[in-house]
């Protein structure tokens, strides 16, 4: 289980980028932390199936100790997690073994009476299920008992398929469940041998080891929120609250939880560390299951969370797509093809195909100005896209 000491091309020109715009890009990500906005932040540009640059900045705390970051430390990225979760189901898709088609109640026989049991896989991955909300004690996930009970529970807050509605973490709970079922491997293990081992990531966890508690960075809230006369300065409403809290992020510093493996938000890793692994999607799947996974699947549904911009969803992935592609987690300059996923916190992870460009962005320090955090967002996947060399 130790780290592995990621090699950097010897220059980003060797890759096909450009040193100055690299330098450019670390700039901005150093500059939130000399500027006291933010405690630290951890970056990684990839091309090639290499690395252009990795780089950390800042402080972290580990409990009461507060100590540099390193480039061994490591990061929870929340929803990230869910691109892993997605590859996953991409293999048994491409292996014949699972059919977007297919109803929950198929595949889990125990929900076939439960609100759940007739939502097909492809509404689980794409947000359009139903119960974005429904509750999960996350330490529950490794009891299945308790996890079917919870599952068995749950009710329906629209009908499936017919809007959407972006699940923070329950549908994922139930994809795992699946993956679980098809495959007779627990979901964390699953992770362990059908992505990161054969990627090469060492560090890429969703299911902590316990004696790697001491590298993993403490949450910490700063900042304050943004006052309700600068969302109507740029035309939006106060977002609404939802279950990704300050206390249920917070809730990922104790070491049950990081262990619990959750299949939406759970991964604990380096920038590094998905900055290689979206760079190496063909490696663990076949180009056309690639395309599967990245074609929009839900048309011209909205986010309401978005200020009703199109979803742009492909099988569990964000797409770049159209012109509104930074409110998906994208920069300006990436291109259409774009796909990836952010993580609460404003933690990035995107591999843009026009280019072969990939980032891997994350931080600790959870800033509570959500205007800021999508600037700051923008302004990192923007510089880090139009690294090419002209």
């Amino acid at each position: 289980m130790t780290s592995t000491a990621y090699r950097v091309a010897e220059s980003p020109e060797a890759l096909g980028l450009d040193s100055s715009k690299v330098a450019l890009l670390l700039q901005r990500v150093e500059r939130d932390v000399k500027e006291g906005v933010l405690p630290n932040a951890q970056v990684a540009l990839g091309r090639n199936g290499q690395l252009a640059a990795f780089q950390t900045f800042g402080r972290v705390k580990h409990g009461p100790e507060e100590v540099p970051a390193r480039d061994d430390t490591l990061f929870c990225l929340f929803s990230c997690t869910k691109a892993i979760t997605s590859v996953l189901a991409w293999q048994l898709i491409e292996q014949g073994k699972l059919d977007v088609r297919m109803r929950v109640a198929e595949l889990v026989p125990e929900l076939a009476q439960s609100a759940v049991g007739a939502i097909t896989v492809e509404q689980l991955l794409i947000h359009t299920a139903g119960f974005p909300s429904a509750p999960f004690n996350p330490v529950d996930f490794s009891d299945r008992e308790k996890r079917l009970a919870r599952f068995a529970s749950w009710r329906l807050n629209w009908e499936p398929g017919t809007r959407f509605e972006y699940h923070p973490s329950s549908s994922m709970y139930v994809v795992a469940e699946i993956l679980e079922r098809l495959t007779g491997v627990a979901y964390p293990q699953l992770v362990r041998a059908r992505i990161a081992e054969p990627l090469g990531l060492p560090d890429l966890w969703v299911g902590l080891p316990s004696e790697l508690n001491r590298r993993v960075a403490d949450i910490e809230h700063v900042g304050a929120e943004p006052t309700d006369a600068e969302y109507a300065a740029i035309g939006m409403k106060r977002p609404p609250t939802t279950e990704v809290t300050e206390s249920a992020l917070s809730n990922f510093n104790l070491p049950e939880v990081r262990a619990a493996g959750i299949p939406g938000g759970g991964v604990i890793a380096r920038a590094a560390d998905f900055a290689l692994l979206l760079q190496s999607l063909d490696k663990l799947c076949k180009p056309e299951t690639i395309r599967m996974g990245c074609e929009v699947r839900t048309g011209d549904l909205v986010d309401a969370l978005a200020g009703g911009k199109r979803a742009n969803r492909g099988l569990g992935l964000q797409i770049a797509g159209d012109e509104d592609r930074t409110y998906r987690g994208f920069g300006k300059t990436n291109s259409p093809l774009a796909y990836g996923h952010s993580g609460a916190g404003g933690q990035i992870a995107w591999f843009d195909p026009a280019t072969g460009i990939s980032l891997g962005y994350c931080t600790s320090g959870h800033d509570r100005n959500a205007l800021r955090r999508g600037r700051r967002s923008v302004a990192i996947s923007s510089l880090a896209a139009s690294c090419s060399v002209a």
